[in-house]
């Protein structure tokens, strides 16, 4: 039970120097210091780390100027206290994380005073980046079940339309598609292969693909480098 987790988080949060009650208002703990009595600490318990514990968080905020939500550590350590994803979203919102163990031992999985997460500059440019080089809107948000059209694809497949009738050459193919001479000597999807020193075809899986999504709407096309492998 809940309960069980109480005397470990209350003891915890006093040897920080608060003063600890149990089921307050609500709140499964309220706990205050006498040198600074206007700060209101809560913690919230369950006995596993999941949605509602931070829902009850975000429901506290409004009374409490310090959160801490509690629960019963996984046994293998494979539960949602190690999901990065969660221990971020707490580190956002201001709230401490506490792990409590089976043996009553208590761990600080996130302080309250951490600092919120930093952007991640890289993979912000290559979403920019990505929006930015893609053509027309060609994949409808949540989609799961096939490729996502990305602009590398959509580059790939006007070199792959403008083979379909004939072999080319990369220089042929570089006034509508300028990387074509990456694409073709990368070959990522195993669409061309070279029927002399500089021409390319067709391979049966770029006719097939080309047959699948027809030629992309290409209007000139931003320069780009090496496409990252998740938009590929």
């Amino acid at each position: 039970m809940e309960t069980s987790l109480y005397l470990p988080v209350k003891s915890f949060l006093e040897g920080l120097g608060y003063t600890v009650k149990g089921e307050i208002g609500h709140c499964d703990l309220v706990a205050l210091r006498d040198d600074d009595p206007a700060v209101v600490v809560i913690g919230e318990l369950k006995l596993s780390f999941n949605l509602e514990l931070i829902l009850q968080g975000v429901d506290r905020m409004s009374v409490g100027d310090e959160i801490w939500l509690a629960a019963q550590l996984s046994a293998r350590g494979k539960g949602r206290e190690g999901d990065p994803r969660y221990r971020n979203l707490c580190r956002r919102l201001g709230f401490g994380l506490l792990g409590v163990g089976k043996a009553g031992e208590v761990e600080v999985l996130v302080s309250p005073t951490a600092p919120t997460p930093r952007k991640d500059p890289r993979r912000r440019s290559r979403l920019v980046e990505e929006h930015r080089r893609r053509r027309g809107d060609p994949a409808a948000g949540g989609s799961t079940r096939k490729p996502i059209m990305t602009a590398y694809r959509q580059q790939a497949l006007a070199c792959a339309a403008a083979m379909a009738t004939a072999p080319q050459r990369p220089r042929d193919l570089k006034p509508t598609c300028p990387d074509a001479q990456k694409i073709l000597h990368r070959n990522v999807y195993g669409w061309f292969e070279r029927s002399e020193r500089v021409v390319y075809t067709l391979t049966a899986t770029g006719r097939s693909a080309v047959a699948a999504w027809g030629p992309p709407p290409l209007s000139g096309t931003a320069e780009h480098d090496r496409p990252p492998a998740a938009l590929r």
